[in-house]
């Protein structure tokens, strides 16, 4: 019945420089435009498959705003590089609990990103118990 997530909803006050941090820096392909009274409104992004980030102009709610999305990544050191040569933050990459790597940065608008770079041993593959000390 559930297939997989089809698509993250966020806002932004700047279309420009979200769709410059997607596409520019991470390559990604902006799939089709939201054009309202004739004006650019917003975007879909296209993460691979049927998954996709919606953007929006306009204010983030304040209740029930996501906490952050994680991107799948093949090569997290390439994309910690690409962000960092264009002006954003990313962390260093680390192992998790759950045995994938992780790099975390935030979106122009705040929304933080989470990178995952899967190894054999991950979790979300292998099942098991993570442990945590956060």
């Amino acid at each position: 019945m559930i297939k997989r997530l089809a698509h993250i909803c966020i806002h932004t006050n700047d279309l420009a420089e979200t769709q410059r941090f997607f596409c520019d820096s991470l390559g990604l392909e902006k799939g089709f435009e939201f054009e309202k009274d004739g004006d650019l409104f917003g975007f879909y992004i296209k993460l691979g498959g049927k998954t996709f980030i919606e953007v929006f102009k306009g204010e983030p709610a304040e209740v029930g705003n996501i906490d952050h999305i994680a991107i799948e990544t093949d090569d997290i050191d390439q994309v910690i590089s690409e962000l960092r040569a264009n002006g954003y933050e990313a962390t260093e990459k680390k192992l998790g609990g759950d045995y994938t790597w992780q790099s975390w940065t935030r979106d122009p608008n705040g929304v933080r990103i989470e990178f995952h770079q899967y190894t054999e041993d991950s979790l979300q593959f292998k099942g098991g118990v993570c442990q945590v000390d956060w």
